[in-house]
């Protein structure tokens, strides 16, 4: 199975009906297209969308509905538009039940970093500071490695989107928890085993008697 569909199909196990839940770009823009239909989960576009539905097929996409990178996105019935000052308003006010963010590095802490690498250009931070320190709940959906390096690290050597902590990772090996503020391997993928995880992971995980395997 393709990696960023594992990330996907085990994110979408995490929400629930009535979740106002914000996806953010890449990966995490996947997740609408595995939530059970029986689920009546509400997805936020931070530039002013709930509602959002699966990515459209091609031939299908709207020219003037996207998400917050421009991307193509589909609306359900009963979608409401605002402006971006609303929308901001729901993330600052502590309304997003769920964010799911994509992320350049994790530590072992639960920091996330996700907006700049320095040297590179950049367009800006975007929503994901406002995201990360106003939603209830944070999730992190990346590939645990790139280019042969771990991004689950020790320390965020890039710049820190927020200083609170995310709760939950999930990468295409691995689901990793921060209970009391430590990594804690939680879940493998199907067919990795937990010594791979920890051949290819950085930082130092905690690793309980049971450790489950993703369902997906």
């Amino acid at each position: 199975m393709d990696p960023q569909i594992v990330i996907a199909r085990r994110v979408a196990k995490e929400l629930k009906s009535g979740d106002l839940v914000n996806l953010g770009i890449g990966i995490p823009t996947l997740v609408a297209n595995y939530v059970p239909a029986e689920l009546k989960v509400f997805f936020q576009s931070e530039n002013g969308l709930i509602g959002t539905g699966p990515i459209p097929e091609q031939g299908m996409a709207h020219p003037t509905l996207t998400d917050a990178g421009g991307r193509p996105i589909s609306a359900l019935p009963g979608a409401s538009v605002f402006d971006s000052a609303m929308s901001f308003g729901l993330i600052r006010g502590g309304h997003v039940d769920v964010t799911v963010l994509g992320g350049l590095q994790v530590d072992a802490h639960g920091h996330l970093a996700n907006w700049m690498i320095p040297g590179k250009m950049v367009p800006g931070m975007g929503g994901a500071m406002d995201l990360v320190t106003g939603a209830k709940r944070v999730i992190v959906a990346m590939q645990h490695a790139a280019k042969g390096k771990s991004k689950i690290v020790k320390q965020c050597n890039l710049p820190l989107t927020s200083a609170r902590q995310v709760d939950l990772v999930v990468t295409d090996m691995a689901v990793i928890g921060f209970p009391e503020g430590r990594a804690t391997l939680l879940e493998t993928a199907p067919g990795v085993s937990v010594g791979e995880v920890l051949a290819v992971t950085e930082a130092e995980l905690v690793v309980p008697d049971n450790v489950a395997e993703m369902k997906l």
